[in-house]
C-alpha cells in the first residue's frame, strides 16, 4: 500500500471530525443567541438582542473565554471547509441540474460566510474585532454600493438571503431536514425530539432571514447602508412589531435550531469521497 493510499483514510477522518466540530460550534452560537434574546424578551437579567458578534463577546467574557472563543473559531473553520467539500465535491449528491447547482452554490457561499465568522472571532481574540451583527451587514452593503452597479449587487445579496430563508422554510414543511441525519437507531423519544426541534428551529431561522432580506432590499432601493440589519436588527424588529412574546418564540426557535445542529454534529453522515 502506498503512502498516499494510507494517508487518504486518515485525511477523511480528520475532515469528518472537523465537520462535526463545526456543526457543534454552530449549534453553540445559535443556543447562545437564542438564550440572550429569550432573556431580553421575558425580562431576564443580562438578556440582549444580538447576533454572532454578540455571542462571541458573551463567550469571551466567560472564564477561559479566549480559549473557548478560539475553539468556536476553529469549529467555524472546520464548518467552512466542510461546506466547500459539499459544494465542490458534491458530498451530498445534489447533482448538476439547475436545482443541484443552486444548492451547491449555497454551500459555497455558506463556506465563505463561516470563514469570515472564523476570521472575525480570531480578530476578537487579538483585540481587533468589529462591533455588531447589523454593522456587519451595513459594512458589506457599504462596500457593495461603492462598486459599479452597487444597488443591483445589494439587491442580489438581499435576494440570496431571501432564497436561503425560503429554502429553510421548505426544508421544515417538506420534512427534507429529516434526511440530514440517521436517526433510525434512536429511541422514539429522541426521534420525536429531533423532528420537533428541526421544524421549529428552521421556521424561526427562515423568519429571521426573511426580515434581514427585507431590510437589505430597503438598503438596495435607497442606496443607504444604514437600512441594512443583521440578526440583532431582526430581533429588534420582531419585538417592536410583534411584541416580546413573538420575539421570545423566535428566540426559543434559535435555541431549538442550535440543539438541532448538535444532533447533526453527532448523527449526520459525513461523506468525504
Amino acid at each position: 500500500m502506498s503512502v498516499t493510499s494510507q494517508a487518504l483514510p486518515a485525511t477523511k477522518k480528520w475532515v469528518e471530525r472537523f465537520a462535526r466540530f463545526g456543526y457543534a460550534a454552530k449549534g453553540a452560537i445559535y443556543v447562545i443567541i437564542g438564550i440572550l434574546a429569550a432573556m431580553a424578551a421575558f425580562g431576564g437579567s443580562g438578556g440582549q438582542t444580538t447576533g454572532r458578534s454578540g455571542a462571541f463577546k458573551e463567550i469571551a467574557q466567560q472564564p477561559f473565554g479566549q480559549i473557548l472563543l478560539g475553539l468556536v473559531a476553529i469549529g467555524f473553520v472546520g464548518y467552512a471547509i466542510w461546506r466547500f467539500i459539499q459544494a465542490f465535491q458534491d458530498a451530498e449528491h445534489e447533482g448538476t441540474d439547475t436545482k443541484g447547482i443552486i444548492i451547491r452554490i449555497g454551500y459555497a457561499l455558506s463556506g465563505l460566510l463561516y470563514g469570515y465568522f472564523a476570521y472575525y472571532a480570531f480578530q476578537m481574540i487579538t483585540g481587533s474585532g468589529g462591533s455588531s451583527s447589523g454593522g456587519g451587514n451595513q459594512f458589506i452593503v457599504s462596500k457593495l454600493l461603492q462598486q459599479p452597479f452597487g444597488q443591483f449587487l445589494v439587491a442580489v445579496f438581499a435576494a440570496t438571503i431571501l432564497a436561503k430563508g425560503i429554502y429553510q422554510l421548505h426544508k421544515a414543511t417538506s420534512g427534507k431536514y429529516l434526511q440530514d441525519v440517521k436517526v433510525s437507531h434512536l429511541k422514539k423519544e429522541l426521534k420525536d425530539t429531533y423532528r420537533k426541534l428541526g421544524k421549529f428551529g428552521l421556521i424561526a431561522r427562515a423568519l429571521v432571514f426573511g426580515i434581514i432580506s427585507f431590510f437589505l432590499g430597503k438598503a438596495a432601493f435607497t442606496a443607504n447602508p444604514s437600512e441594512a440589519k443583521g440578526t440583532e436588527g431582526a430581533f429588534d424588529f420582531l419585538v417592536a412589531e410583534g411584541g416580546p412574546i413573538v420575539m421570545g418564540l423566535v428566540a426559543i426557535g434559535f435555541i431549538a435550531y442550535g440543539i438541532f445542529e448538535f444532533f447533526k454534529s453527532k448523527y449526520k453522515p459525513i461523506r468525504t469521497n
